[in-house]
């Protein structure tokens, strides 16, 4: 499991990430329709109660661990000057920074819940890259899902491709 990077002195965010770890764990046996929240805060380590004090589905909780990864995304690439999202060099990055999240994406893909990811995705594409590329709604929306496509099939084959060469199908 992937808890680099995590601020803890931020209880809100450890907390919401041991919560996502918990269902990705329990995901690897069990289908996610028949997760049960008390097997999920007892797996995390938090009670019911702290559970339901951040949601109220397991599916909130998938959706909020892909904002807490699109949210470390966004700072990493502010913090590098790598911005320029429909840029090969920044597909290159996406698709490295991602990598990390691997198992998130590909436990979430098995499962079926690729809604949560294309979901995430829109809205990341919404807020951070339209306002300011003045590229159509359309267009935005064929690079999303093309570059989440694009990686799931990456991960799921093994990555035998370098990223390089993956990147250079955008």
């Amino acid at each position: 499991m992937r808890f680099n990077n995590i601020n803890c002195g931020d209880k809100s965010e450890f907390t919401r990430r041991c919560i996502g770890e918990a269902i990705l764990r329990m995901m690897k046996t069990t289908e996610f329709a028949k997760l049960k929240v008390s097997e999920i805060a007892k797996m995390a380590g938090v009670s019911r109660t702290t559970f339901y004090n951040y949601y109220n589905t397991p599916y909130q909780v998938l959706a909020d661990y892909l904002n807490i990864i699109v949210s470390e995304y966004i700072a990493n690439s502010e913090k590098s000057g790598n911005t320029k999202y429909f840029e090969y060099s920044h597909i290159v990055y996406s698709l490295h920074f991602f990598d990390q999240y691997a198992e998130y994406f590909l436990t979430l893909s098995k499962q079926k819940l690729h809604s949560i990811m294309f979901e995430g995705i829109n809205a990341f594409m919404m807020e951070h890259v339209r306002p300011e590329s003045g590229i159509t709604i359309y267009r935005m929306y064929s690079y999303a899902g093309a570059l989440l496509n694009i990686f799931l099939k990456w991960e799921e084959g093994g990555k035998k491709e370098r990223v390089e060469d993956v990147a250079n199908t955008l």
